[in-house]
């Protein structure tokens, strides 16, 4: 019983936890972090320093910019946090151009990162909450709007990747996150789902503690991925059953192939038939242009017989005259 009520009690101090200033500061270290390791981000950090700083900005507010487009709010709304886009841009510049590149030497650290990175996805849950409660808020009933917002406020700087990498001069369309879905899109979409399933009572569970279990899961994957190396998502085994099950057509492949040769033999005959017509046509247009010649040409002869018959006659009449 004690331990219910400590899990109830770190569920309800855990929701009500404040984010401003050292989660915040956390997840913009990360997220600009993870913009300097970017192919080519220092390049463009020396050329254009204002390209890079726009760069990171959409990393840091990326989901904030992506669901208010979604809404038909303004996609500069989020800049009208002062006080954030002002943190977020001093650590930009630390990250940047500091000094000896002091502190990105410093957060590089595994220690170091291991705990930025758990509070980053700490925040991450906040993000996908705010954005599912938003979502509600409008569109009480719409379960689909709901998880498209949340999955948008959670991972927007992901799914908006194509756009950053533009402004920085570089156009890699294979990196499309709906083509090639990463493992933070992935739990962010999940988090949606479930969310978005909680706030219309689909899911029978207190918010606070799906609040907890989904932090704590996030936090303890995340740190065993940074800690083994390892990039594979724990949901590959469900995927690929998924797949192939639903979307691999097996019993179907046989009838699909007799459908194509049938339609690529339609297809020959068709053609066949085709440029036997135009040869046959082609054919009686040159005798049809034969006949016109070969009447003109009889024509011709037979003026000139009658002329001469005439000049004969004449000849002829002239003689007798005389």
């Amino acid at each position: 019983m004690d331990t219910v009520l400590d899990v109830d009690a770190l569920a309800h101090g855990l929701a009500n936890l404040s984010m401003f200033p050292y989660f915040d500061i956390a997840h913009y270290i990360v997220s600009v972090m993870s913009l300097r390791e970017q192919p080519g981000a220092l390049e463009v950090s020396r050329l254009s320093p204002l390209a890079c700083w726009f760069s990171s900005m959409l990393f840091c507010f990326g989901g904030a910019v992506l669901s208010g487009v979604m809404l038909a709010e303004p996609p500069v709304a989020p800049l009208s946090n002062g006080t954030g886009v002002l943190l977020a841009t001093l650590i930009w510049y630390l990250v940047f151009y500091c000094p000896g590149d002091l502190l990105y030497c410093c957060t590089a650290l595994l220690p170091l990162r291991l705990v930025l990175s758990g509070m980053k996805e700490v925040t991450r849950t906040w993000k996908v909450l705010g954005g599912v409660t938003q979502a509600h808020s409008k569109y009480k009933d719409s379960l689909l709007v709901m998880i498209a917002i949340g999955w948008a406020r959670g991972a927007g700087g992901g799914l908006i990747s194509n756009f950053e990498q533009l402004v920085r001069g570089v156009w890699r369309p294979e990196t499309n996150e709906l083509l090639k879905m990463t493992y933070p899109t992935k739990i962010t979409l999940i988090g949606a789902v479930l969310f978005a399933l909680q706030q219309t009572q689909y899911f029978p569970v207190q918010k606070h503690h799906l609040m907890l279990v989904y932090t704590v899961f996030l936090v303890a994957n995340k740190s065993r991925m940074m800690l083994t190396g390892s990039s594979a998502s724990p949901f590959a085994p469900i995927e690929s059953v998924i797949y192939k099950t639903l979307f691999l057509g097996s019993p179907y492949a046989a009838l699909t192939g007799g459908l194509q040769d049938s339609c690529m033999g339609h297809d020959a005959s068709t053609s066949t038939s085709t440029s036997s017509t135009s040869t046959s046509s082609s054919k009686n247009r040159a005798a049809v242009k034969k006949r016109p010649a070969a009447s003109s040409d009889q024509g011709k002869n037979g003026s000139l017989q009658t002329r001469d018959q005439n000049q004969d006659q004449d000849a002829g009449s002239n003689k007798k005259s005389d």
